[in-house]
């Protein structure tokens, strides 16, 4: 879950990544079989699904379980969550017992593999604290201008994984400033913990202890550990800080080769800093989005991403330049508006479009309306039956050109076009599933979420709520004649 907790139950966290989440939902399913189905789902099934059939899942939908029974297996992962995984273990085991005892082999094979599931997650975990209940494990390792800092989430007893993250620091930086500064800009937007660990104490560490605890509504310890099991993990985080760091500087020294490289092949003033990509995405014209990504010496900077809704309605569908100038009009447009006002503006140093002469002349009128005339284009277009590797580059006056097939940056630029693609593709994919979600009842005034609720119960879809007579849907619970007259309408206009 992300944002407010508006949604009432326990909340358990923070995950280190996406993946950490899902591997613990894939142990939650294993071990207690709860179900991950919508409430909608849930109360319309009317016999197991897969998940059951391959026992993910105890099947309360269709009365399979008790509901105090399946109440006690919800019961028994929070405990899990909580760091009781021993007790529930036992207790399993103990169920498992019984049941082999009253010769249900079957329920006993079944506990069996539950106990197992839980079993392999202990297997797995590679840091099995036995003195820390809730804590953060921080780390440290600054070298040549850049730094790491690994971050290990314990809770209930449990890792629930690892981070690295790069914060922009200065040479003169102190490792104490840049600790200090980084706790608090991490905890911003994060649950502080009752323990933090570092390698390095933090400057002011007594005032961000006090400033925890406040906004915490508790004490919050900050401590550097010297010996013991705290030392040792607060060492292994650091260990992997160096290590992640060291592929980080090694990394940025192949982006800063194959920058170099574009510079050349493009015949630029000075590498790129920043290189935004543009593609767009529709069928047959309908729901069109342009995407544009961003890479520079850091990589793909993928919070720097944008979507673009195409909005115009004089575009005839499927237009691709009426597209892309739409596109290339608001992201610049608004570029030179925020120069004007004096904010800070981000301006790329090189924009690649996906195609040929006719995308490229399309970004290029745009530019030159708006004034802009200092930023390096280059149209990417894909080679004979689209084949990777044969793709032409175009730029203004200068005839089309290819790179040596097996060259570096053209790998690069082909990751950079591929993965606006990617973006646009998936942007797209969103809009239209959402315009598929779409109900008629939504376009209709004072049909609200209650009254479609109501409607929908009544006559099962919008389909059978536009068959209804203006008497049949006045009898509706919540819908008045007036309203009923008005659907009536609605499904019928001409």
């Amino acid at each position: 879950h992300r944002g407010a907790h508006t949604i009432k139950g326990d909340y358990f966290g923070p995950f280190a990544s996406a993946h950490a989440v899902t591997k613990t939902l894939n142990t939650l399913q294993k071990a207690f079989l709860l179900r991950s189905c919508s409430d909608s789902v849930y109360e319309g099934r009317t016999r197991p699904c897969m998940l059951h059939q391959i026992k993910r899942c105890a099947a309360p939908c269709t009365g399979l379980i008790s509901i105090e029974d399946y109440s006690g297996l919800v019961e028994q992962a929070e405990d899990f969550l909580r760091g009781k995984s021993r007790a529930v273990m036992d207790k399993m085991s103990r169920e498992m017992q019984a049941a082999s005892d009253d010769m249900e082999f079957e329920q006993a094979a079944r506990i069996r593999d539950r106990i197992r599931a839980l079993a392999s997650v202990a297997q797995e975990q590679q840091i099995n604290p036995e003195t820390l209940e809730e804590a953060d494990v921080f780390a440290l390792h600054a070298e040549g201008g850049q730094a790491c800092v690994q971050v290990f989430f314990f809770r209930a007893g449990q890792n629930w994984g690892n981070r690295a993250y790069f914060p922009r620091v200065d040479k003169s930086d102190e490792d104490a400033e840049v600790m200090s500064a980084f706790l608090g800009q991490f905890y911003d937007d994060k649950p502080i913990p009752k323990l933090i660990l570092a390698n390095i104490e933090p400057s002011e560490c007594e005032l961000l202890s006090e400033a925890f605890a406040l906004k915490a509504g508790r004490k919050v310890e900050i401590n550097q550990p010297k010996r013991g099991e705290k030392a040792q993990l607060v060492d292994h985080a650091l260990t992997n800080a160096r290590e992640a760091l060291g592929r980080k500087m090694s990394e940025s020294s192949a982006q800063t080769k194959l920058l170099a490289g574009v510079c050349e092949a493009f015949g630029m003033d000075a590498p790129p800093e920043r290189i935004e990509v543009y593609d767009n995405a529709h069928i047959m014209g309908t729901n069109a989005v342009g995407g544009m990504i961003v890479a520079g010496p850091e990589g793909f900077q993928k919070s720097q991403y944008r979507k673009f809704n195409i909005k115009g309605t004089d575009l005839t569908p499927g237009d691709d330049y009426g597209m892309m100038k739409e596109v290339m009009r608001r992201r610049f447009g608004r570029l030179v508006k925020e120069e004007e006002a004096g904010e800070v503006a981000v301006r790329p140093d090189l924009v690649l479009v996906d195609g040929g002469a006719g995308q490229l002349a399309a970004t290029l009128e745009i530019l030159a309306d708006l004034g802009v005339d200092d930023i390096a284009v280059v149209g990417v277009a894909k080679g004979p039956d689209r084949d990777a590797g044969l793709e032409r580059f175009f730029i203004e006056g200068k005839p089309p050109f290819m790179l040596e097939p097996k060259s570096p940056v053209l790998y690069y630029l082909q990751r950079l076009r591929d993965e606006a693609h990617r973006f646009a593709n998936g942007s797209h994919r969103t809009r239209r599933s959402m315009d598929i979600k779409k109900n008629p009842l939504d376009e209709i005034e004072g049909v609200g979420p209650g009254r479609k609720r109501a409607l929908l119960h009544a006559y099962g879809s919008a389909r059978g709520v536009s068959r209804a007579s203006v008497d049949d849907l006045a009898k509706v619970d919540g819908v008045s004649e007036a309203l009923a007259q008005r659907i009536f309408d609605f499904f019928r206009k001409s």
